[in-house]
């Protein structure tokens, strides 16, 4: 059996396409949309509905770790607009479209951090199997899904509108996700176990948020995989747990190689 893995597509449309070339199956983890191109300013949604010149000083800030400034630069974007969250979803649906349209073959998916879960329905094909909180059998072997990504400690979940919304867990939902999951042999999930190594940015210069209820379903049900994405320039890319291969699979929109898993 042969299953490619992608995760942090971020709109490669193109790359997507031929992910599961040579595979039996093709497994997304997540952030299929391109919300905010840090490569390109002009790309992504934030590019298309403010231009470049407004998404380099939303990078500034978030590069400089601003958070203050951030909330007020971006609540001052989405309030320039009309209706910010039709906007928004009407830039998301055109990803969507065409993502979803190049799944061509069998495909199991989780959503990321930047996703809207809700809409995957829509335009998931009888090919794509949309995997949250859930398990599935793939060749023999038992694949745990949990989607999405984890709030800071310090922040409030709030509801989604006016604009757009991060597909987040508070740590308390997100480890009741993760240990809902029946005993399995691979886990897979958008964010990591919260090990520095794992979840440190060496290009942001920055730790992302890893999942500790993760980690510890891993140290006391050792799977043989847990395969994650997220972090798109980790310190580390794989590393062992006990008896589990930690590995991130990679930032499939810059890399176009997913990442393979055969038994």
């Amino acid at each position: 059996m042969r299953l490619h893995v992608v995760s942090d597509v971020h709109g490669n449309v193109d790359a997507l396409a031929r992910a599961a070339d040579g595979a039996d199956a093709l497994l997304v983890l997540g952030d299929l949309i391109d919300f905010v191109d840090y490569h390109d300013h002009s790309g992504g949604i934030l590019g298309s509905i403010f231009g470049a010149e407004k998404v380099a000083v939303f990078a500034a800030l978030r590069r400089e770790r601003r958070s203050a400034e951030i909330v007020s630069y971006v609540s001052s974007l989405w309030g320039s607009l009309a209706d910010p969250g039709a906007v928004v979803e009407e830039a998301i649906r055109e990803q969507y479209a065409k993502l979803f349209a190049a799944l061509t073959a069998p495909t199991y998916a989780t959503p990321g951090n930047v996703d809207m879960p809700e809409l995957w329905p829509e335009y998931a094909g009888d090919n794509v199997r949309i995997l949250d909180g859930t398990v599935t059998e793939i060749g023999g072997l038992r694949f745990g899904f949990v989607g999405g990504g984890q709030l800071p400690p310090t922040v409030t979940k709030r509801r989604r509108g006016g604009g757009w919304r991060p597909y987040l867990r508070t740590a308390e939902e997100y480890t009741a996700a993760v240990r809902g999951l029946d005993p399995v042999d691979v886990v897979c999930t958008h964010i990591p176990p919260d090990l520095p190594e794992l979840t440190y940015d060496v290009l942001a210069r920055r730790a992302e948020y890893g999942s500790a209820g993760l980690l510890e379903l891993i140290r006391e049900r050792a799977p043989r995989a847990s395969l994650f994405g997220h972090v798109h320039q980790p310190l580390a890319a794989r590393m062992r747990v006990g008896r589990t291969e930690c590995a991130n699979v990679g930032h499939f929109q810059r890399a176009e190689r997913p990442y393979v898993l055969r038994w």
